[in-house]
């Protein structure tokens, strides 16, 4: 189908700007103009509590944010990585997708602040999440949440962090991952590509240049993209993994390779559910109060949490 009128109308409203493509950005600019931009889709909700943590990780300490909702305690858990390419993005910029979440879902979002790349390159974000899931199943209790009803999730760079993390729990025995939700995410390097990076390379808003800039900005050199917790999607096993719930977008980029490893997932006997969003574009998912299809697909998350972190669900 052709773009929906509103994700059609932000476009043009984008294209009016003055911002350059990221890829035509430094590093520090491109944070910078990212972090300007944090509330393009809607303000932060209120939630009945917010605090930070600090989180010990290995020669040094990351924030996390705990964003926790209206109710009684042991809530379930969502660890919570955000997009950005790796390079970009912070707490702060997915303050609204979280509030969001954690009300509607009725779990505890914790956000995790992971290093950034160029100055830390593959593995440092995908290691500070996994210690970061394993800090909060091993606190939870001190939050007021259920370390049995614990779930990760991310959008794009941080959807690549998700599954990574769902391996290496896999692999390093736990902790245990009741969900996994991968929100368009990055899943193989950008080349040979996809027939959806042909076909979406410009004109989408993130580009397949945006994408080659952010992988040479993660990783040490490209033997590193077959590793697994860089390239999910080259994983050579993808059993015993969470359910999962991933999210495409039809005018994305990486819309094949997120659509590709929920086929993966299925084969290897991964209870999982896909949703290609239709006419809409990469980011939609956090420009809830821009584009009806992200706030659609916020119902669509929290209505799996809320299923899939019940009692009853999380300890079958």
């Amino acid at each position: 189908m052709t773009l929906d009128a509103q994700t059609q109308a932000y476009l043009d409203q984008q294209a009016q700007s003055a911002a350059l493509p990221w890829h035509e950005l430094t590093p520090a600019d491109a944070r910078q103009y990212y972090f300007s931009q944090r509330y393009e889709g809607g303000m932060p909700e209120p939630v009945a509590r917010m605090e930070d943590r600090a989180i010990p990780i290995h020669d040094s300490v990351i924030r996390a944010r705990i964003y926790t909702p209206a109710g009684t305690a042991p809530f379930p858990v969502l660890v919570y990585f955000h997009g950005g390419g790796w390079v970009i993005g912070t707490i702060e910029t997915h303050e609204t997708t979280c509030t969001k979440l954690a009300n509607a879902s009725g779990a505890i979002v914790v956000s995790v602040d992971y290093r950034l790349a160029p100055e830390h390159r593959f593995p440092t974000a995908a290691e500070d999440c996994y210690a970061a899931t394993r800090w909060v199943a091993d606190h939870a209790s001190s939050f007021g949440g259920d370390p049995e009803r614990l779930a990760v999730a991310g959008d794009s760079a941080g959807g690549n962090l998700a599954a990574a993390v769902t391996l290496m729990a896999r692999d390093q025995g736990g902790p245990h991952i009741v969900l996994q939700v991968l929100i368009y995410p990055v899943t193989d390097y950008y080349d040979p590509g996809t027939l959806s990076y042909r076909e979406n390379a410009q004109g989408y808003g993130l580009s397949r240049d945006d994408m080659i800039w952010f992988w040479h900005h993660y990783l040490h050199d490209e033997h590193e993209c077959n590793h697994p917790y860089a390239s999910p999607l080259r994983a050579p096993d993808l059993s015993r993994l969470p359910p999962a719930l991933i999210l495409s977008a039809e005018y994305d980029p990486l819309r094949d390779e997120a659509e590709l490893y929920a086929q993966r997932l299925q084969e290897a006997g991964v209870a999982t559910r896909l949703t290609r969003y239709e006419g809409t574009i990469h980011g939609f998912f956090n420009l809830t109060n821009v584009i009806d299809q992200g706030a659609r697909a916020h119902m669509e998350v929290a209505a799996f949490l809320l299923d899939g972190l019940s009692p009853h669900h999380a300890r079958e």
